[in-house]
């Protein structure tokens, strides 16, 4: 059993491969949290200590023992306005004005199988695979009440945490904070890593010590942002990528969202993950539920390398769904940079005819196919194909482009509306927008109200429409703006955001269930909303709209510590590069893009013949290692950000795949030695590209010299077999 109640205790015990998490029921029907980290046996409350702190208040219950108080005893779900003066997981405003919420244990259920959320995106599992727990709790007084979710993969070594809020009094309360993960450490010195950015630089690692205060990131955006992942990792100081105890939190959430590390007056660190508090306020009437998105736990006593692995394994297989979740995907040809919105329907089909030659899968026809849509002024909304641009149906492009034996995709952006519209003109109160202002604009778009059921309907069945028309068999839904104008006339104050991403998690689940052969790939201005959530639609993500390779080996190497490979949309682009001017190689752009989806973001009549008869290599040498990089087990083998080189390898059952690009060279370089990982120290692999054999442990302890060489940004792919 994974998870276990010791009746006389009171303590519940969850139990993974390599981990073990363990609270307890007390006197006064408070859970206490007592321990999570590297498997240990027994009872964990004789950690629990008790004296008179000074200044540290004790519930009533308590009577004159001063040496109780709630403000640092560790808690599984603390709430406001119990004398805890630490960050809560839940802040309440009751029926009489009043924010207090003092929640009590009532009772739980043990059974088999993984918990799922209504309407919301969450880990999934076979019944065999997974076990929950369900642990009640209430405020006398207000008869609020929480239900906290735990769901325990025992094999994948991750706990999975929720909490549904329900107000079961007689009045309306408000939810105006609610996490679905505290963790509370009473001791230990911890950094907390974040992964920040901006828009075409994003996931940057970013590691600071966790001292005295709250170290908290978070998004306001509407999205879950460029700026701040809403997954994070707290680590013991010493903590490398391959030693050393680290925690991970990861937020199955796509919009606000609110992580915050604090330590205490005593030492004692508590870390939270939920939803922003910022402009939130949740009503709940007599009977009605706030449903708190899912926090994917894990933890690893072998450095981040390991939490890394865990975290690939679960969104790989227990987040991500469909067809195309354990599946190779079609290598694509996308038209955005090759043409931008400068494209008709002989553009398309040129760029298919490339495709076919060239051994693509795939092209696809990106922003500027529908309405009146030249430019990124007008046209959003208008989701009808402007047959007069293309010079034909869109059904009979298709047929043509089928015709080659090349698949046909399409970019959408169902949340967004141009002023310059037909649906703004008619609809302009479908908008989020506050009344008497004007609307704040970001790319010359406004946003749809998608808390709105009549607003969601009609766009789903515009886009319907146009899938209809022909064998689409994949979709970029894109999302090219934050939202700032957070009203809505038909969604009460404080609900709006929130809302509005539960509207699109509906939109996408109906998307997914009426087109299930559809591959979807998210997108939000790139990297804007690579998370949990959307992964749970989309089984992969634009990693950003940055293509440039150099750029991307950072970018690629902060998103690969929570999210598979296989999850990581990425292209060889032009050089120089459209975002940075950046001349890279033709190898090492392909190199790069194959930690990744896999494809191209160019015009191919612009290559000359040697550069095809690459183009044409690469796609070969991809379709050999696809399922190595998709389902293989992922090593970072250095830091771009520090040092010479970016490299990283895929291993699986025998295969390796090491892949270096060199960041820096200077005149009499020194050799740069780079160590693999993961290998078996006493057998034998063999380089298929030379013949020459190396043992595990010397490749591993010792590592293979890399070429010293002229140029610039060189990059290196070496295949290895066990023999």
């Amino acid at each position: 059993m994974a998870i276990n109640y010791q009746q006389e205790d009171h303590i519940f015990t969850l139990e993974t491969k390599h981990s073990t998490y363990q609270m307890k029921v007390d006197a006064f029907g408070f859970l206490l949290h007592l321990y999570y980290g590297a498997k240990v046996s027994g009872n964990m409350d004789y950690l629990l200590t008790y004296y008179d702190r000074g200044f540290s208040g004790n519930p009533f219950d308590a009577g004159e023992n001063r040496a109780y108080s709630m403000d640092v005893l560790p808690q599984e779900y603390p709430g406001i306005g119990t004398g805890d003066y630490r960050n809560c997981a839940l802040a309440v405003e009751n029926a009489d004005g009043s924010e207090c919420c003092d929640l009590r244990y009532t009772g739980h259920r043990i059974r088999k199988g993984k918990y799922a959320l209504k309407g919301l995106p969450a880990v999934h599992a076979e019944e065999d695979e997974a076990e929950t727990l369900e642990i009640l709790l209430e405020d006398a007084v207000t008869k609020t009440q929480v239900k906290l979710l735990y769901g325990v993969l025992e094999e994948d070594d991750i706990i999975t945490k929720s909490a549904e809020i329900t107000n079961g009094g007689t009045g309306q309360i408000v939810v105006e904070k609610a996490a679905s993960a505290c963790l509370d450490f009473l001791t230990g010195e911890y950094d907390l890593l974040t992964f920040c950015g901006r828009h075409a630089m994003e996931r940057n690692v970013q590691r600071d010590a966790v001292t005295c205060g709250t170290r908290s990131i978070g998004s306001r955006r509407g999205a879950s942002s460029h700026q701040y992942n809403p997954a994070a990792i707290l680590a013991a100081r010493d903590t490398t990528e391959d030693a050393g105890s680290c925690y991970g939190m990861a937020f199955v959430y796509s919009g606000n969202f609110l992580c915050e590390a604090e330590r205490d007056q005593f030492g004692q660190t508590r870390w939270t993950m939920g939803l922003n508090s910022d402009s939130f306020r949740y009503p709940l009437a007599p009977g009605e539920t706030l449903v708190v998105p899912e926090t994917i736990l894990s933890y690893s006593s072998e450095g981040f390398g390991r939490l890394s692995r865990q975290y690939h394994h679960c969104i790989r297989d227990h987040v991500c769904r469909g067809k195309y979740s354990r599946q190779a995907r079609p290598i694509l040809l996308n038209s955005w940079e090759a043409a931008y919105f400068n494209f008709t329907g002989e553009t398309i089909c040129r760029l298919a005819e490339s495709a076919a030659e060239l051994g693509i899968d795939m092209v696809v026809m990106d922003d500027g196919w529908f309405g009146k849509r030249e430019d990124d002024t007008s046209g959003l909304g208008d989701w009808q194909v402007n047959e007069e641009k293309l010079g034909c149906t869109l059904g009979e492009m298709i047929r043509r482009i089928n015709s080659l034996g090349v698949k046909f995709g399409l970019w959408i952006e169902p949340e967004m509306i141009s002023e310059d519209s037909r649906l703004y003109r008619e609809h302009p109160d479908w908008t989020l927008r506050i009344p008497g202002r004007e609307p704040i604009r970001s790319r010359s778009q406004l946003v749809l109200d998608f808390s709105r059921e009549e607003v969601r309907e009609y766009i789903f069945d515009r886009i319907c429409q146009v899938l209809d028309q022909g064998n689409v068999e994949y979709i970029k839904w894109d999302m090219n703006r934050s939202i700032a104008d957070v009203y809505s006339a038909r969604t009460v104050r404080g609900k709006v955001a929130h809302d509005y991403m539960l509207g699109v998690y509906e939109f996408l689940e109906k998307l997914t269930v009426r087109f299930p052969e559809i591959l979807l790939e998210g997108c939000c201005g790139g990297g804007g909303r690579f998370d949990a959530g959307m992964l749970y639609y989309t089984p992969q993500i634009w990693c950003s709209d940055n293509t440039d390779a150099v750029d991307r080996t950072r970018i690629q190497y902060g998103t690969s510590f929570f999210y598979p490979i296989s999850a990581v949309g990425s292209h060889v682009s032009a050089a120089p590069n459209h975002q940075t001017g950046r001349t890279t190689s033709l190898h090492t752009r392909a190199v790069v893009a194959m930690a990744g989806t896999f494809g191209y973001e160019l015009d191919p009549s612009k290559m000359d013949e040697a550069e095809k008869a690459e183009v044409k290599e690469q796609v070969r040498r991809y379709r050999n290692y696809e399922e190595l990089i998709r389902e293989g087990a992922y090593y970072r083998l250095s830091d771009p950000f520090t040092d010479c080189c970016a490299a990283w390898m895929f291993q699986r059952e025998g295969q390796v795949l090491l892949n270096v690009v060199m960041l820096e060279n200077h005149g009499n370089m020194p050799v740069t030695y780079v160590k693999l990982k993961g290998l078996e120290p006493e057998a034998v692999y063999q380089d298929t590209a030379g013949g020459r054999c190396y043992t595990g442990s010397a490749l591993m302890e010792a590592g293979l010299p890399l070429p010293v060489e002229m140029g610039e940004y060189l990059a290196y792919q070496i295949e290895l077999n066990k023999i």
